[in-house]
């Protein structure tokens, strides 16, 4: 389905597909984003999708972040992107389902706190990586806050302060995506993994990603009194799936998940 901000989208058996296609090179403008935004939000609120898979059109270009025309033209920083931000995701919320991003390119600036935002990453080995934000006067201010719990502090701040360029081999040895893919592969890998998760226990995700997300700056004996109070980690606990589970196992078959 085309969309008029210069976003495609896709669904396919519990798996939406997001394609940013904005020629020549992806860049995302007010529109895009607020478009984006309203993407996340419906996906967000739709029981029948599991996954989301983010990339871009082409082969250059996963996205080089903000339209920089637009700020030529008077466009601020800090207009209203939408409700998780710029693009989307760099606050969403309540945003439990995982999110897979498909780097196809350049993925710079804006386009970087984009994938960022996602769960899991695969990136074609052409792939690069960079924060030119510092060239143009510009706080990255996504990345600042979360690119050093990604990647070492210091290699952060060399991205963040020289916006230097990063290539998906240095990316993969720091951790920051998570496989280096051939060119023209990533759709694929990101499907396949799209699917083993569409095909898993609905209920386990979006607890998995709150713990992991409320969780992440605080002392173990208060993550685990967190993990009690959490109402996606006790529907899992209370859940009819949990004793499936178990009962396949003795029955050794596959679990047929009912997400309750």
């Amino acid at each position: 389905m085309a969309i008029d901000g210069g976003v495609r989208t896709e669904r396919n058996n519990g798996i939406l597909e997001v394609t940013i296609d904005r020629p020549k090179a992806n860049a995302i403008a007010l529109s895009t984003s607020r478009q984006l935004n309203e993407i996340w939000t419906d996906f967000r609120n739709d029981a029948e999708l599991r996954v989301a898979i983010l990339t871009g059109a082409g082969h250059k270009f996963f996205s080089p972040g903000w339209d920089l025309k637009g700020a030529a033209d008077g466009e601020a920083s800090d207009s209203d992107w939408g409700v998780g931000g710029f693009g989307g995701l760099n606050y969403p919320r309540n945003l439990d389902k995982p999110v897979i991003a498909a780097v196809n390119g350049i993925a710079f600036g804006g386009g970087f706190e984009l994938m960022l935002g996602c769960d899991l990453i695969v990136a074609e080995e052409h792939a690069t990586f960079a924060l030119p934000e510092i060239k143009v006067g510009v706080l990255a201010d996504a990345a600042t806050i979360k690119l050093r719990r990604r990647i070492p502090y210091h290699v952060a701040v060399e991205m963040l302060m020289l916006g230097r360029t990063m290539d998906a081999t240095e990316a993969k040895h720091w951790g920051l995506i998570n496989w280096v893919v051939p060119s023209g592969g990533a759709m694929e890998k990101a499907r396949e993994v799209a699917r083993m998760i569409a095909d898993g226990p609905p209920l386990l995700f979006p607890a998995i990603k709150q713990l992991l997300q409320h969780s992440e700056m605080i002392p173990q004996n208060e993550a685990f009194e967190l993990h009690d109070a959490l109402g996606a980690v006790q529907r899992v606990l209370r859940s009819e799936d949990l004793l499936e589970g178990a009962r396949a196992f003795a029955d050794k078959r596959k679990p047929e998940w009912k997400g309750r």
